[in-house]
């Protein structure tokens, strides 16, 4: 086929931007692609963070892909638009996560769409915002009635694309695995030994938002610690007010117990937090699918996570690690202690080992065709 894929890559951050250039890379290995990405994503007083820009001395990029899309012009808009025209492509494949993308990827949209039409496959990492009002589905439903196919990571997704866009195509795909930090990674003593760390680690990982719930993680510690002695490792960035994680630290007496290093973690430096730990936590309040989730098991390391979005779809409960409910500190602090208490590390590993092929852009791409051949091209 030839595929254009319009969405985040470098010199752009984060975790959309490595799974669009990941995309890229395994399905040119299959397939004509080209991709367009930015030159400017969001104006600096938008971005919650310090900058969008990577400054990974290791970014993740591919080669050909063309930096044309500027979110504060519409005439690049409409370039975009054209030039996946003029290339007669069989399938566009867009992703969406935030309804801030409304003006932009509605226009391209309705370019790709004049006759005779290009078939639009959209990438559902959010159906809607995590933090969505009644004017940002208004804008998600704009933009995704332009769909002729889509893969969401939930079934709640699924139910909420449903809802949005009656008679849509879905397909419920996984989040592949991030398997590329592994070359950070090294013995689990060298990278306590490098962060100055000793004993059981447990570690909070990504860009830290209200609904990945680590103030519940933090209502946990001193019942874990009651058992075990542990030390909780959040590091990322803070998207949003950090005076009540700071607050609740000292409410709790948590100050020797909780190491924190509040910054964006280049590329190069992922595998050494990961090494680190004992067991990754993902306690999310909601949400959907989890890079996190997918960076944890690219390097083989079991989680506690909550049972929301598509986690309890990629967490085997008592075989790569343990599902609880969300906003449930207690919960959380029973499964790591029994992880801990139980020496669940081996097993669990194990498990990772002969289950996370089933998580390889290999069989994405393969879904992805499926998903695009149920249809005949001539019933768009």
């Amino acid at each position: 086929m030839r595929i254009c894929l319009i969405g985040p890559a470098y010199p752009f951050r984060g975790g959309l931007a490595h799974h669009t250039t990941l995309l890229y890379r395994h399905l040119r290995q299959r397939h004509h692609v080209a991709f367009y990405t930015f030159k400017r994503q969001y104006p600096q007083w938008l971005f919650p963070g310090e900058t969008d820009r990577d400054t990974s001395h290791a970014p993740l990029k591919e080669e050909g892909i063309d930096n044309l899309l500027d979110s504060c012009n519409p005439l690049t808009w409409w370039r975009v638009g054209q030039h996946v025209r003029r290339r007669r492509a069989d399938l566009t494949i867009m992703p969406w996560w935030t309804s801030f993308w409304t003006p932009q990827f509605f226009t391209i949209a309705t370019v790709i769409k004049r006759r005779p039409a290009t078939p639009i496959l959209f990438i559902c990492h959010n159906v809607v915002d995590h933090e969505s009002h009644s004017f940002s589905r208004l804008c998600t439903r704009a933009v995704l009635s332009k769909g002729d196919y889509f893969l969401v990571h939930s079934e709640g997704d699924g139910n909420r694309l449903r809802a949005l866009v009656p008679g849509a195509r879905i397909t419920h795909a996984f989040h592949p695995i991030y398997d590329v930090f592994s070359a950070g990674t090294m013995p689990k003593a060298e990278a306590k030994q490098r962060l100055g760390l000793q004993g059981e680690i447990i570690l909070f990982f990504g860009f830290i938002r209200p609904y990945k719930g680590i103030l519940d993680l933090l209502h946990a510690m001193p019942l874990i610690l009651r058992d075990r002695n542990i030390t909780l490792l959040v590091v990322g960035e803070f998207w949003g007010d950090k005076g009540a994680f700071d607050r609740l630290i000292k409410e709790l007496k948590l100050e020797t117990a909780v190491r924190v290093i509040a910054e964006y973690v280049p590329n190069e430096e992922v595998g050494l937090y990961f090494s680190a730990a004992d067991l990754v936590v993902l306690p999310y309040r909601s949400g959907t699918g989890s890079g996190i989730m997918q960076i944890a098991c690219g390097l083989e390391k079991p989680v506690v996570a909550t049972r929301v979005g598509s986690l309890p779809e990629v967490v085997e409960d008592g075989r790569t690690g343990f599902l609880v409910n969300p906003g449930d500190p207690e919960a959380l602090a029973r499964a790591v202690v029994r992880y801990f208490a139980e020496a669940k590390e081996a097993e669990f590993v194990e498990n990772i080992r002969k289950t996370k092929e089933r998580f390889s852009w290999e069989r994405l791409v393969q879904l992805i065709e499926a998903a695009v051949t149920t249809v005949p091209r001539s019933a768009l």
